[in-house]
């Protein structure tokens, strides 16, 4: 038989995915590690699990202890199954920009999670570095593995990721684009692969608000650099012993917004659903496209599944508060589908008129087509109707037929406000829609006046 003493022998090993739509200007072959097939959906499993074995052995991690760690979700979800597995308990304190999913997933788990405030230093008592430190000081037997100067973080790369990209690619891999938060990934794979070949490239991917960048083309580490952002799993305000700078070539920053977009797109035109710094990798990799020639093998590190991010990226409410997608001209279709009621009340060209004033007054409508059989060959108006019952009242004992006016004008499900609007005048009241199901629709003056305000 074959199968896993448990689920931390399924960490690693991870498939290699060729990117065809969003890479399509580019020269160069681009290919992505997906970490998602990780027990935690993230890459962080390898170093989670590394770095509690390696205290387990030296003894900074003793039985039934409790881990403390400061962690945006996927390092903690990490330690958290690890824990599961050998007893051990799980306190994680995060910072209040990460997705409530990535929080409910540590909980998930038996973690006990305290939220932080993002915008305070590293050195203030509320950040969640330091909250970390302070309950790891008053805790018994615990023990906070610090993934950001914990140099295990970067061996488990080194000693995993590395030969896995290595072997995958048959040695032909020419660049490594990575995002870079702790440092752990980029500098562990980065390290090996150029210990097997020097030439290859490490571009890392920072995001504005962060220091890497400038710290690596400048050496001076500018504290006018850190401001809040909105992208998650890259950037630091502070320099993480996991960094090495000797090994990273290249920093690329990445906009909050085009990060975003590019995470939806990854879904939506590669049909791979992935987290936050994927989609600031894959902005990156654009961003860079010059660098890369033809013959050229990109990999680009794909760390956490989309699922993270249901309630931010892929949440369109969520993007058009920020200013991420851009408002979107009502259709006929959104009018449609904002309205509670949507069935349309018809009347056949051989009923009577007063069939026809029965449904305008208990209805409360002022439009309503006339069919004969499945056909629309005419329309009631409200105003139009009155008028004829004015000069001739007996007209309520003929058929609907004998009163009715034109049809009102069609539209497609996709046409704008503007386009419906143009086809609505003093003698029209209203227009007709077909959905794909066959269903009629009608859009009135009053629905258009209602969206738009």
């Amino acid at each position: 038989m074959k199968y896993y003493n448990n689920i931390l022998g399924t960490i690693g090993n991870t498939p290699m995915v060729k990117i065809n739509r969003i890479t399509k200007d580019l020269k160069a072959t681009v290919v992505v590690k997906i970490e998602t097939g990780n027990p935690g959906n993230s890459i962080k499993d390898r170093m989670a699990v590394k770095m509690i074995e390696d205290a387990e052995r030296d003894g900074r991690l003793k039985p039934g202890g409790t881990i403390i760690e400061g962690t945006s979700g996927n390092t903690g979800m990490g330690l958290a199954i690890a824990a599961v597995i050998k007893g051990y308990k799980c306190i994680f304190t995060t910072t209040d920009k990460q997705s409530k999913e990535k929080v409910d997933a540590l909980r998930a788990f038996g973690a006990e999670v305290i939220v932080c405030p993002t915008n305070v230093d590293p050195e203030d008592p509320r950040s969640y570095y330091s909250v970390s430190s302070r309950l790891e000081k008053e805790i018994p037997n615990s023990w906070k593995p610090n993934q950001y100067d914990n140099l295990s973080n970067t061996q488990a790369h080194y000693e995993q990721t590395g030969p896995e990209i290595w072997e995958q690619t048959e040695g032909k891999v020419t660049h490594l684009v990575v995002g870079v938060g702790t440092g752990g990934t980029i500098t562990g794979t980065g390290k090996y692969l150029k210990e097997k070949n020097p030439n290859i490239k490490v571009l890392g991917i920072d995001t504005y608000g962060s220091v890497f960048k400038k710290y690596k083309e400048t050496g001076i580490f500018d504290k006018n650099e850190i401001y809040p952002y909105i992208t998650e799993g890259i950037g630091e305000d502070f320099l993480p012993q996991n960094v090495d700078f000797n090994v990273i070539d290249h920093f690329e920053k990445v906009t909050d917004k085009d990060a975003a977009i590019m995470t939806r797109r990854i879904a939506r035109e590669e049909g791979i659903f992935a987290g936050n710094s994927a989609g600031s990798a894959m902005a990156g990799l654009v961003q860079m496209k010059d660098m890369f020639k033809e013959g050229d093998l990109v990999v680009v590190i794909f760390h956490d599944h989309g699922s993270r991010y249901l309630g931010k990226m892929f949440n369109d409410e969520w993007m058009r508060d920020r200013g991420f997608l851009e408002q979107q001209k009502p259709t006929a279709q959104t009018i449609i589908e904002s309205r509670s009621k949507s069935s349309v009340i018809t009347v056949e060209a051989t009923d009577k008129v007063e069939e026809a004033l029965r449904l305008i007054t208990e209805e409360d409508i002022s439009q309503i087509p006339v069919k004969r059989g499945n056909d629309v060959v005419g329309a009631i108006n409200e105003s139009s109707l009155l008028m004829k019952l004015i000069k001739n009242p007996d007209l309520k004992a003929e058929t609907i037929e004998s009163v009715m006016d034109a049809p009102l004008p069609v539209v497609k499900m996709d046409a704008t406000v503007e386009e419906i609007s143009a086809k609505i005048n003093k003698e029209v009241g209203a227009v007709l829609a077909t959905d794909i199901g066959g269903n009629l629709h009608i859009i009135s003056k009053f629905d258009i006046i209602k969206t738009l305000s």
